[in-house]
């Protein structure tokens, strides 16, 4: 059993048998959050939201696969998919949440996607209250995506394709590596420590794993699967993202059965939950507060609504 305030370590093992590692903040009994990190990143990018939502909360974080702590997929190709995603977040609500227990979601570029992805499934939709998408897109990653400063079309597309897939590891991090994923994922404004602690997660990502999910994303069609959202999901983007710009987002809360909200943060870029914490941690303080708190008040409302009847009919005996 996990002391008061602590924090304890378990692992998730995926359909594939890939053991997923999972971190869980905070006391038992508060609403619970889960927050999925994204593409080449790793639990210790939240580490502004963990900071702050665990004193009053529930907070649930893992390595995504090849990720972190979470090796990558033993031998086939096919362990890199936004199937495997969605099987591995199943695995995580499975392993950390109470049968029925709900609980407010929250991803970051792959894993907004990875939310998507997971649409369909019935452990999702036992565990989902709200979702919050962030900094992330459904298709069409390569053709909108605004890291090579050129008019849309073709040769733009290529040249991001070649970027985004490069097969060249990214090395120590260094002035120059730290002004390059600034330009590339990051607004205007960014922190310069801020800035340095995106470049040592991004480059602690190893490179067989990175280039892997770059094909994944580069070929990303999730737009049935955001029809199939069917819970509260607010989305926010940075207006200065280069990866999922604007147009993304836009077209993401359009699509979207049931949204909650759209939310653009000016002078911020892709990496808004170190970015911009503070919007990001109020969106999901906001989303727990209207659908996780509401819900807490409906079941005590029936538990006491039953304890009367109860009592009444002891009266009655």
């Amino acid at each position: 059993m996990r002391q008061p305030h602590g924090e304890r370590e378990l692992t998730a093992v995926s359909v594939d048998g890939t053991r997923i590692h999972v971190e869980v903040h905070g006391d038992d009994g508060r609403p619970a959050v889960v927050l999925a990190h994204g593409w080449t990143c790793s639990i210790r990018f939240w580490a502004a939201q963990l900071a702050d939502l665990a004193a009053d909360h529930r907070v649930i974080v893992y390595d995504q696969r090849g990720h972190g702590r979470t090796p990558p997929p033993a031998g086939h190709s096919a362990g890199y998919s936004t199937d495997a995603l969605a099987d591995d977040l199943e695995a995580v609500l499975a392993a950390t949440l109470e049968p029925g227990e709900r609980a407010v979601l929250a991803g970051h570029s792959m894993g907004g996607m990875t939310l998507m992805a997971a649409a369909r499934r019935p452990v999702f939709r036992e565990h989902a209250a709200a979702v919050l998408l962030c900094s992330t897109g459904s298709s069409r990653l390569i053709q909108e995506a605004l890291v090579v400063p050129m008019r849309p079309g073709r040769t733009r597309t290529r040249i991001s394709r070649h970027i985004l897939g490069a097969r060249a590891p990214l090395g120590p991090v260094t002035p120059l590596s730290k002004r390059i994923l600034r330009y590339g994922t990051m607004g205007p404004g960014a922190a310069p420590d801020r800035v340095a602690e995106c470049a040592r997660i991004v480059h602690a990502c190893p490179r067989p794993v990175r280039v892997a999910w770059s094909h994944v994303l580069g070929a990303l069609d999730l737009d049935a699967e955001v029809r199939e959202l069917r819970v509260p999901a607010v989305v926010v983007v940075g207006r200065d993202d280069r990866l999922t710009p604007p147009v993304q987002a836009r077209a993401l809360a359009a699509a979207l059965p049931d949204r909650a909200g759209l939310i653009e943060l000016t002078g911020v870029g892709h990496m808004t939950p170190v970015e911009a914490p503070e919007a990001v941690t109020g969106a999901i303080r906001s989303l727990v507060g209207t659908y996780l708190d509401v819900e807490s008040a409906e079941s005590a409302k029936s538990i006491g609504g039953a304890k009367s009847v109860m009592g009444a009919k002891e009266d009655a005996a």
